[in-house]
This record gives structure tokens, sequence and C-alpha cells, in this order.
């Protein structure tokens, strides 16, 4: 009860565009979480996956069951499989499939970013708005009361002051992780777009894959 006494008392000199501001901070903490969740490693592009996939080539066990697991163990299992799905077709075809299950993949990979970075460019505005209308109050109190008395006109510069420091204390990092996943998606779609490749090279017996172009391009 204590302990919330202080941030009712913050609400309350901040005005009500602290509420669309603190949802903002929730839900950009929520879509960094879920990002940082959903972009790890091994749930988007495993390691060796395309050697283990030539072995079983290699091995006459790339059966129906074992594509179907591949396609439900990470976005680049989903991109290989739509290749082998369609092996026994030409490398353009092969290609083509991987390509339009890449945008697929690539698209949820995006997921929840564009909301990111328009909390990035909402937020600060919301804080301006607040700046606005705590000179708004100050300005107003000035005309009906004169500037005699500083504690009647502090209502309004604070809360001019708290919106805009509250806005920009979630815009920054709102901004700085759009640009971290949307770095790191990129980075992930060109190492599934690599190992894609390769496959398609193996499948068609043109190339056997080297260690370091088999291992996982984004840390």
């Amino acid at each position: 009860m204590f302990a919330l006494t202080p941030i009712f008392d913050i609400f309350r000199a901040a005005g009500w565009l602290l509420l669309p501001i603190s949802l903002c901070s929730v839900a950009t903490v929520a879509i960094v979480l879920e990002r940082f969740w959903a972009l790890r490693q091994p749930a988007v592009m495993p390691e060796n996956l395309v050697e283990q996939i030539r072995q079983l080539h290699q091995a006459k066990q790339l059966t129906e069951t074992r594509i179907a697991e591949l396609r439900a163990n990470s976005g680049l299992g989903r991109m290989l499989a739509a290749g082998l799905v369609n092996r026994e077709h030409s490398r353009e075809i092969m290609k083509e499939s991987i390509q339009d299950t890449g945008r697929q993949v690539v698209a949820e990979m995006e997921r929840y970013l564009d909301m990111l970075g328009t909390i990035a460019s909402v937020a600060p505005l919301l804080g301006l708005l607040g700046t606005v209308i705590g000179m708004i109050d100050v300005f107003s109190v000035i005309t009906d009361a004169g500037v005699g008395d500083p504690q009647v006109l502090a209502g309004g510069i604070s809360k001019a002051l708290l919106t805009t420091a509250a806005g920009l204390s979630v815009a920054i990092p709102a901004l700085l992780f759009h640009r971290y996943f949307n770095s790191r998606v990129t980075r992930l779609a060109i190492g599934m777009e690599e190992q894609s490749l390769h496959l398609v090279e193996v499948i068609k017996g043109e190339r056997e894959p080297e260690p370091n172009e088999i291992a996982g391009h984004a840390q």
C-alpha cells in the first residue's frame, strides 16, 4: 500500500497521458521478451541441419515422416522441408518452393517489429503532447493568478516534465530493440538462404557441403 502511493502521486502529477505511455512500456517489454525467445538460434536455424539431412538422404531414410519432423523443428527446417518435398523436380522448382516458404518464415520472424517501431515513434509524441498540455495549464494559471505563487505553477511544469521523460524512457529502448531485432532477422534470413542453397546443391549431387557452410551463420 505504501509502495503504491508514490506511483499514484506520479500518475496524478503527470496526468492521464501517462497511462497510454505506461501501456506502451508494457507492450515494449512483452514484445522484446517474446522476440528474444522466438529468434533464438535453435528455434530459427539449428546448427548442422543440412549435414543431418545429407546423411538421411544418403541412407535413404528421408521419409515423409522425417520431413514432417523437420518442418516442425525450426524456421530453417520449414524452408528445407519445402525443398525436400520437391526434390524429385528440377533445381528451379526446389529453389522456388524454398523461397516461397522463406518469405513466410521471414514474415513470422518480423512479427510485432512494426508495432515496436510504432511505439518508438508514438511514445515521444505522447510525451510531447503532455508537455504541451502541461504548459497550457501553466499559462492558464499565470493568466488567472499571476506568477506570485510558484507552488501553483509547479503542477503544470511537473506534468510537462514527467510525461516528456516517460515518453523518452519508453521510446529509446523501443527504438534500440527495434533496430537490433531487424538486424538479427536480416542475419538469420541470409544464413537460412545460404544453407537452403547448399541443400539444393547437395540433394542434386553437385557438391558436398563444407563444415563451415553447414554451421550456423548467426550467433
